[in-house]
């Protein structure tokens, strides 16, 4: 009888023990599965990652939106992306460009937010690819934001693309972002942006700020690089903030190094408007897109509403003008 006891006793501990071991396991699965994907793919410099497979329900043409997140604006591009999302039912696929070091950070405020369901990939930009094309000078604003010349490399980020869209970190989209997309582009045009002259924003909201809205708010029409264009300096500017690319037409025209000539040739003659502030993209693009680009609706660009003290004026302009709707706010 006590042998048949203590046999009983070893075969509970042994099943004890087995249970343990098996509980364990599965903890460890758990913890595996709750830790690892969100890393999947871990990123190596200069390579994408893309989003977790997130089993979304968003079917059909997938439309390309390139957005750069700098360290000190992930709240603003959180925000941006987010707005673009939930105002749309559209197949949209973000590729966020941002800096090695910024990664991680980026991962946390993707994966803490709504956007956890969102398809994205993250591209890691090179600053040493401006080399020679900017100023030397950390303070200068083209040094300090390396990532805003992301967006005059467009068809190197999204190369699957035929057609993308670009957007500031600072925008907050209120209409349905494939409206954007479907916009129609003019045979042999590269791009599609919004007119300063043009802009809702322009229609009274802002005047007498101040704004640039023509060409030689941006180029100095003094230097002979720029004179032998042949430009008229009235001609009215455009933002290159939000736009639409043909990335084909992009490619075949080789938009990109055209635009690193001007930046280079900048360097070297100074060939920006002295009262340039931080626009440092806009002239090279106001150079290679000079009555060359279509046009967005102008409703698709609404400027500086930010500034809580022209929301008012916007919504007298937008009745005044019969204006229904806006789609984007340029927060800045």
């Amino acid at each position: 009888m006590g042998l048949r006891r203590v046999n009983v006793i070893i075969l509970v501990l042994l099943a004890v023990a087995f249970l343990i071991i098996v509980q364990r396991n599965l903890l460890n699965l758990s913890d595996f599965l709750h830790t690892e994907k969100p890393d999947e793919g871990v990123i190596l410099p200069f390579e994408s990652e893309l989003s977790p497979d997130l089993n979304s329900v968003r079917t059909g043409e997938e439309i390309p939106v390139l957005i750069t997140a700098a360290e000190d604006r992930l709240g603003a591009v959180v925000a941006a992306m987010n707005s673009v999302y939930r105002n749309s039912k559209a197949n949209v696929v973000f590729t966020i460009v941002t800096l090695n070091e910024t990664v991680t950070h980026l991962k946390a405020w993707l994966s803490n937010t709504r956007l956890n369901r969102v398809k994205y990939k993250i591209v890691i930009f090179k600053p040493e690819l401006l080399n020679g094309k900017i100023s030397k000078d950390p303070h200068t604003p083209e040094a300090a934001k390396p990532l805003t010349f992301a967006r005059f490399y467009l068809p190197a980020y999204i190369p699957e693309a035929e057609k993308a869209i670009y957007l500031d970190d600072d925008v907050i989209v209120q209409g349905d972002i494939q409206e954007l997309y479907e916009t129609n582009l003019k045979p042999g045009h590269a791009a599609a942006f919004s007119d300063d002259c043009d802009s809702a924003s322009a229609k009274g909201i802002v005047r007498g700020a101040g704004n640039q809205n023509n060409y030689i708010g941006f180029l100095d029409f003094k230097k002979e690089a720029i004179k032998k264009l042949g430009m008229r300096a009235t001609t009215c500017s455009f933002n290159p903030g939000v736009f639409i690319a043909n990335l084909t037409e992009w490619k075949n025209q080789n938009i990109s190094q055209q635009l690193e000539h001007w930046m280079e040739l900048n360097t070297q003659e100074d060939l920006y408007a002295k009262t340039l502030a931080e626009s440092v993209t806009t002239p090279p693009l106001l150079i290679v897109f000079y009555k060359r680009h279509s046009s967005i609706d102008p409703m698709w660009h609404v400027r500086h509403l930010g500034k809580f003290w022209l929301i008012s004026n916007f919504k007298n302009e937008q009745t005044k003008n019969g204006f229904s709707n806006n789609h984007i706010v340029l927060m800045s």
